[in-house]
């Protein structure tokens, strides 16, 4: 079943014959488009409040005691918990409250970045059959 390698071209791209052009092509293609989106795109973020304004330093607490506890005891389960769930905790919050803006562009160069992107993961897609 195992199907011998040494046959192989470096060109050989994805187990088929040749594809190793359209590949790189496709590849450069998507990275650029992917960062031309990515660079119009503007995040902003907040933490989430609980009962009031601003009570990030609570969300804090669980890690601060766990932290404490795995410095007296660096086998504590309970120390590892506590501060795995807080630092999980609070990088929920921030995913949770962040706001994601497209920034103004024109038609133009968002089709652009559009077509780079797609274009360039179907050349990649292309590139794993057999040419």
């Amino acid at each position: 079943m195992l199907e011998d390698m040494s046959d192989r071209s470096f060109s050989d791209v994805g187990g088929t014959p040749g594809g190793l052009g359209h590949f790189l092509l496709g590849f450069v293609m998507a990275c650029l488009g992917a960062y031309l989106l990515a660079n119009q795109v503007t995040v902003a973020g907040s933490y989430w409040n609980f009962y009031g304004g601003n009570t990030f330093g609570i969300t804090l607490i669980p890690m601060l005691i766990g932290v404490a506890l795995l410095f007296w005891n660096g086998k504590s389960v309970i120390g590892w918990l506590l501060t795995a769930a807080g630092a999980l905790f609070i990088l929920a919050g921030v995913i949770a409250n962040m706001h994601i803006y497209f920034q103004p562009t024109s038609l133009f160069n968002t089709i652009v970045m559009l077509v780079l992107l797609v274009g360039g993961l179907g050349m990649i897609a292309r590139s794993m059959r057999a040419h």
